[in-house]
C-alpha cells in the first residue's frame, strides 16, 4: 500500500504507524509484507521542501523474523534528536534470492537507467542515481559478493533491476 499524501504532518504520521500495529497480526499469519508512503510539506527558513517517509515490514512464514525496512529522506538528526529533511532520498529495496542469480529491484520514481551509479564491494552494492531535483541513495547488503561485471541493470518507469547471476 502506498501512495499516501498528507499534509496532516506528524499526526498523519502517527496515524499510519497506528494503522501498521493493526496490520502486524494479519502479517504474521500469512507471512506477508506491508509498505506505507507519506508526503510532508516543511517551510524551513522560507523554502518549500518536501520530505518522503516511509516504510516497509516483511513477515516471513515459520520462524523467520519481522523486517521493517524505512526508506525516504525525512531522518533524525543523530545531534538533534529532531526530524530532518535530506536532499537524497532513500529508495525502498526488495531483493529476491533465486537459483541462479540475486534481483535487486528499487523504487527510484524520474530515474532512467544512464542515471544510475552502482559502486559493488564484496557483498555491500551502493546505488546511486540523480535526475534533476531526484536524487537517490542506498547501500544494499547481498547474499554473497558479486563483481559489477556480474551485473545486469535495467529501469523501466522508476524501477530499477539488478541481476547479480552466480
Amino acid at each position: 500500500m502506498s501512495g499516501k499524501r498528507t499534509g496532516e504532518g506528524v499526526g498523519g504520521l502517527l496515524k499510519g504507524l497506528g494503522e501498521l500495529v493493526e496490520k502486524l497480526g494479519e502479517l504474521a499469519e500469512k507471512g506477508e509484507s506491508l509498505s506505507r508512503t507519506g508526503e510532508v510539506d516543511f517551510e524551513p527558513k522560507g523554502k518549500g521542501m518536501k520530505g518522503v517517509y516511509g516504510f516497509s515490514v516483511k513477515m516471513g512464514l515459520g520462524d523467520q523474523e519481522m523486517k521493517v525496512e524505512p526508506f525516504g529522506n525525512i531522518r533524525k538528526d543523530e545531534k538533534s534528536g529532531e526530524s530532518v529533511i535530506h536532499e537524497v532520498r532513500e529508495p525502498m529495496v526488495d531483493i529476491f534470492e533465486e537459483a541462479d542469480h540475486t534481483l535487486v529491484v528499487a523504487e527510484m520514481p524520474g530515474i532512467s537507467a544512464e542515471d544510475v551509479r552502482l559502486e559493488v564491494i564484496d557483498d555491500l552494492l551502493t546505488i546511486q542515481a540523480e535526475s534533476g531535483d531526484k536524487k537517490y541513495q542506498k547501500e544494499v547488503l547481498l547474499p554473497r559478493a558479486y563483481s559489477r561485471e556480474q551485473m545486469r541493470v535495467s529501469c523501466n518507469n522508476g524501477i530499477l533491476e539488478i541481476k547479480c547471476t552466480n
